[in-house]
Order: C-alpha cells, then sequence, then structure tokens
C-alpha cells in the first residue's frame, strides 16, 4: 500500500481517499506548498503566476494563461532518478474540481507546457513530468537502467501521486476525478497507466498509442532499410511519396462507397505500387523504378521474420506515404529522411549498451526475444484490463487510419486483444471504445477531418454515464471549417444516408462494418 506524508498526516491509498476526504482541510497558500513533505519528492518551488502572459521555461513565445500555482518538483524513486514534475493549480473560484495528467511525445524529456495550459484553460488542475531526463535523446539510457524505467512508466506514475497529494494540500481537498490525456508517446503512457496503475486514473483519453515501442523499434530499423541503398541514400523522393498517396487515394477512395478524398479503412485498400513500374524509356519522375517498388511493397507488407516469415511488426497503411502542409505528415520524419534509422539508439543504449552497435548486424529473431526480454518496461500490450475496469476506469484511444509514425493497425490490434481477453465486444465496450478516424494522420492532420473534444467525450462517460458511440470530427482549411463526420466507436463505420452534403457530420451514420477482406496473397 502506497503511504505518503501530507500536512503532518500519514495518508494511506489514495484513490480510495479521494472520494471521502474532499473536504479535509483548508487550502494552502501558494506558496507554503514549498514546505510540503512527501518521501522522495522534493518540492523546489511554489510560486503564484498571475493571470495574462506567461513564458515557459526554454520557450520562445509566451502564452495567455489564467493565474494559478505552479509548483516545481523532483521525485527520485530510486538512487538514479531525477524526475522533474510540474503541477498548475487554478485558484479555487477557478477549479473545476478535477485533475488532468497530460504526456509526452517521443523520448522527450520535457514539461508538455501547452498540453497543461490546455487543461489549465478548462478549470483543471493539472501535471506533467519530463519522465526523469532532459531531451530526445536516448543516450540517456547508456548504463542508467533505472533511468529507462522512469522513462518507460515509473515517471508518470510517481507523478501522478504526488500531484494529488499537491493539489489536496493547495486546495484543502483531494480532486473528484482524474483524468489522464496524451497522444503518440503519451498515447503509449496513457495506456500503461490503465495497464500498470488501473488506480491512478478514472478516465483516459490515449491517442495514437505507441504502446508496442519495443516492436516499432524493429519496425523502423526494417523501414528504413527497405528504403535506402548500400550507401544510405534514400530511395524514395517527395515527389515519389507523393505520387503514391495520390495513386493509392485514387485506387481506393470509392471503398466504401463514396469518392470523398479519403482512404476509409486501408486495410480493404489493394493498391499495388507495381502499377507505376516505369516503362522502357518512362520519364522516372511520374513512375517507380524496380527498387522503389520493392521498398514500398516492403514498407506496406511490414517487419517479417527472415527464418520464418513471421510478422515482426505490421507495415504502414497506404494513404499514408506524404500529405499534409508539413514533411511529417508522411513517411519522410520517421523513414525516409534520417540519415540512419530512426530510434536506433534504443538498440545501442538501452539494449546491447554498445554506442559502436552496427544495426546492419541485427538477427531479428534472437534479438527481438532479447528486446522483449530485457525491456518489457518499454512496452504496454497487456490486453487484461480487468483491474481497470473493475475500479470503473473509462478508456477512450482514438488513432488515424493515415498515421504514419504509428500504424493504424496497431490499435485495432491492441483492441481486438483485449475484446479477446476481456469476454466479448459488449464487455470490452462497456469500459473502453476505439475510434479511428479516415485520412487523419498522427495524432491530428491529414485530409480526413482530425479534430474533435475527446476530453469532454470522456467527461460525460465518466461522470454522467454517457458512453461516446461516436465523435463528431471536424476539418478546417484556413482557419475554417469545411467538413464535418462522426467518428464511430469501433467496430462500426460511417456511412453516408445518400442525401444532403457529404461534408456535413449529420448526413451520416453509424453502421456494422462489412465483412472483413480476404488475406492478401503471400
Amino acid at each position: 500500500m502506497i503511504r505518503r506524508l501530507l500536512a503532518g498526516t500519514l495518508v494511506a491509498s489514495i484513490p480510495m481517499l479521494t472520494r471521502t476526504l474532499v473536504t479535509a482541510a483548508a487550502p494552502a497558500d501558494c506558496a507554503t506548498l514549498v514546505s510540503l513533505t512527501i518521501p522522495d519528492v522534493t518540492i523546489n518551488a511554489a510560486t503564484t503566476v498571475a493571470p495574462g502572459s506567461f513564458t515557459p521555461p526554454g520557450a520562445q513565445t509566451a502564452m495567455t494563461l489564467p493565474g494559478f500555482c505552479r509548483v516545481e518538483a523532483t521525485a527520485r524513486p530510486t538512487s538514479d532518478s531525477e524526475i522533474k514534475v510540474e503541477v498548475w493549480i487554478p485558484p479555487a473560484e477557478a477549479w473545476n474540481g478535477k485533475f488532468q495528467g497530460v504526456g509526452n511525445g517521443g523520448y522527450q524529456g520535457s514539461i508538455s507546457y501547452t498540453a497543461m495550459a490546455t487543461a489549465l484553460r478548462r478549470g483543471y488542475a493539472t501535471a506533467s513530468t519530463d519522465t526523469g531526463h532532459t531531451g530526445d535523446d536516448v543516450r540517456f539510457g547508456q548504463g542508467h537502467p533505472e533511468k529507462v524505467i522512469d522513462y518507460g512508466h515509473r515517471a508518470v506514475h510517481v507523478m501522478t501521486e504526488a500531484a494529488k497529494l499537491v493539489i489536496r494540500n493547495a486546495s484543502g481537498r483531494f480532486a473528484e476525478r482524474s483524468y489522464f490525456v496524451g497522444c503518440s508517446a503519451g498515447g503509449h503512457q496513457a495506456l500503461s497507466e490503465a495497464q500498470r496503475y488501473p488506480g491512478d486514473y478514472d478516465g483516459i483519453v490515449a491517442g495514437a498509442p505507441a504502446n508496442n515501442r519495443i516492436r516499432q523499434t524493429f519496425g523502423f530499423l526494417a523501414s528504413w532499410i527497405a528504403t535506402h541503398d548500400a550507401a544510405g541514400a534514400p530511395l524514395l523522393t517527395p515527389a515519389k511519396l507523393a505520387l503514391l498517396t495520390r495513386s493509392a487515394t485514387a485506387a481506393c477512395d470509392a471503398n466504401d462507397g463514396l469518392k470523398d478524398g479519403l482512404i476509409d479503412d486501408p486495410r480493404r485498400c489493394t493498391f499495388d505500387p507495381a502499377t507505376l513500374a516505369c516503362k522502357a524509356g518512362a520519364d522516372e519522375t511520374s513512375c517507380l523504378s524496380a527498387p522503389q517498388v520493392a521498398a514500398v511493397q516492403r514498407m506496406y507488407e511490414g517487419t517479417k521474420s527472415p527464418k520464418t516469415g513471421a510478422l515482426i511488426y505490421t507495415g504502414w497503411p497506404r494513404g499514408s506515404e506524404a500529405f499534409g502542409e508539413t514533411a511529417n505528415q508522411g513517411w519522410r520524419q520517421y523513414v525516409t529522411d534520417p540519415k540512419e534509422p530512426s530510434r536506433v539508439g534504443v538498440f545501442k543504449y538501452f539494449l546491447f549498451h554498445n554506442p559502436s552497435w552496427d544495426f546492419r548486424t541485427i538477427d531479428w529473431d534472437r534479438d527481438l526475444a532479447y528486446a522483449e526480454q530485457q525491456l518489457p518496461h518499454l512496452a504496454a500490450v497487456d490486453t487484461n484490463l480487468a483491474p481497470f475496469k473493475q475500479r470503473g476506469g473509462k478508456l477512450l484511444v482514438y488513432m488515424g487510419w493515415a498515421d504514419p509514425v504509428v500504424p493504424p493497425q496497431t490499435a485495432v490490434a491492441y483492441y481486438d486483444g483485449v475484446v479477446k481477453t476481456m469476454g466479448g465486444l459488449a464487455s470490452t465496450q462497456d469500459f473502453y471504445r476505439l475510434f479511428m478516424a479516415p485520412g487523419m494522420g498522427h495524432c491530428s492532420g491529414g485530409p480526413g477531418p482530425n479534430q474533435f473534444d475527446a476530453v469532454a467525450a470522456l467527461e460525460q462517460w465518466v461522470e454522467k454515464g454517457v458512453a461516446p458511440n461516436q465523435l463528431i470530427a471536424t476539418h478546417s482549411t484556413g482557419g475554417k471549417v469545411d467538413r464535418s463526420r462522426p467518428l464511430c466507436a469501433y467496430p462500426k463505420v460511417a456511412r453516408y444516408k445518400g442525401a444532403g452534403s457529404t461534408d456535413d457530420a449529420a448526413n451520416f451514420t453509424c453502421v456494422a462494418p462489412p465483412a472483413p477482406p480476404a488475406p492478401r496473397p503471400r
């Protein structure tokens, strides 16, 4: 049982107390929180921030925020831990009585100030952590296995426990409800919380969860090798990536009965890059060379064991190659543009502890087995969510069908695994709902509707028992909404009713999906 010292009182089992000790003490002046005693946690500063302009450390641009109490702390759950935490608490009259922990991105070791600002503006007390290191460089793990565990899952849990106590002392009562919101690495953190620490949060939003992180790293490595020549030069130019997206969309746009510029479900798309193969004498700017065709096919097929053919990590979806206004909405950011495989440092500094390790020496079967044995704290793939469900927790997951960073099939596979473990679809949907967004990229962006309020939907579910059957998503151009569409609770899909604008969500309904596509020939 977790025990903490709080304002001279020994407090046990925080989750049970959050419902009962809501008026346990008078609120404290912000500055006095610096003397709060929490084992393994040092309060470094507690300052009142006036309403108006606030510039986060290291930022170039100021935020406009309501007033709040800013608490800066360092947690040291092990002798090698140095976990920075910030907790922001609104004044009593502005507080909605709830707490929101926010997630990180990538391997980024920094406080998520933008996400905290969003939570604060909604009236939440909020907290973020740097996960125990600084920056996105994974060298922090070399010789520091405890720091890798901090990053993997422990830092968010420690942040959550400490934040609840700080909020209690600041406001005189525990938060009535606790939520966690994150996307990408934050989505990984979200699922890890539900799996490992089911008592931490009442409701969790997990966007584009990179929860199969070990195998994703193997997938990045295989994809880089497939799309670069022996000298390390990329085989696929931005123009070729754009050609692929246009061609895949043209081939599969109407699969759902509607020509709207979106691939509804890329698993049902049979576009073959070989149809773009250059013919003799062709202008290669409008076709693919034989090595380029092979590279794209391997990207779609995923990472497979050379020995057994077994799938190690799923492929990237058709339609994710290149789209949107920025380079990171496509394969460029993590696959084709890097000078070496993305996250190759995980092998060098987390797994083999050898900065000179040559990625071309990898043994896909042996090294995968070793990685999953040595680094289980980097994965959040446990499908048994019974403790989270039994406590009354609610989980809302969303994912773009055109995600070029975390293949969307991984979210569906995890959901299907939970359905199997938890006794069926109805039992799972009691507490866990998945929303797939056609044409949406990683966390947001892309040609499909990609803006929606998952937090509001989760609040209705947790606080009023109203489960979300759909999320209304919008797409904007130049700041003006030009399309809306319902995102349906998986496995249901949105289908046009047959009348009215196809850019209006009101003209769509959520229906059971068609029969699954037949497996592609191997």
